[in-house]
């Protein structure tokens, strides 16, 4: 049973994230929000830095299977990205203020954008909010996400709760 801290639940995408209204159309719009404990930094782009970078280690093995495929089909490798300027991990940054980061990618077959909102809640609480939307441009983008979007979810989860466990970094 998940403690306190790990609970993960399935939230709309916020009214107030900068990626809400950011495409005509999405083929896919997912929010997952934890609580942060009290002393954890707000500040979105040292959260979105830990939470990529203390992934589980299946997920790694996962981007490796993805990018062998996605390379058959002339689309940008995670090793490829993660060469590139102005990035967290394989994530572009698009933007950032003081309670929101927004990173991702635009590729021949889709464009996605991950936003990383921590937000104050009732009483005091804060919680972070990790969701992602996705515009689909043909049938190869929505044959990639419909083969896609179950690991997304897991891949999502997964690296909130291991962040958790691992302990969120402290406010300066």
């Amino acid at each position: 049973m998940p403690r306190k801290f790990e609970l993960i639940t399935s939230v709309p995408v916020p009214s107030r994230s900068g990626i809400t209204h950011l495409y005509k159309s999405m083929n896919l719009a997912d929010a997952f929000a934890i609580q942060l404990p009290a002393g954890t930094s707000g500040d979105p782009d040292s959260l979105a830095r830990f939470i990529l970078s203390n992934q589980p280690s299946w997920i790694g093995r996962l981007m490796k299977v993805r990018d062998t495929i996605a390379a058959c089909f002339g689309l940008k490798t995670a090793r490829h990205l993660a060469t590139l300027a102005d990035r967290i991990q394989i994530f572009k940054v698009y933007s950032s203020n003081q309670t929101e980061i927004v990173l991702g990618e635009d590729d021949k077959h889709l464009d996605f954008r991950i936003s990383i909102l921590c937000s104050e809640e009732a009483e005091g609480r804060r919680q972070l909010v990790f969701a992602t939307v996705v515009h689909c441009h043909n049938r190869l983008g929505r044959a990639y996400l419909f083969v896609i979007a179950p690991f997304h979810r897991l891949v999502v989860k997964a690296s909130l709760r291991r962040a958790a466990r691992v302990g969120w970094p402290l406010a300066a």
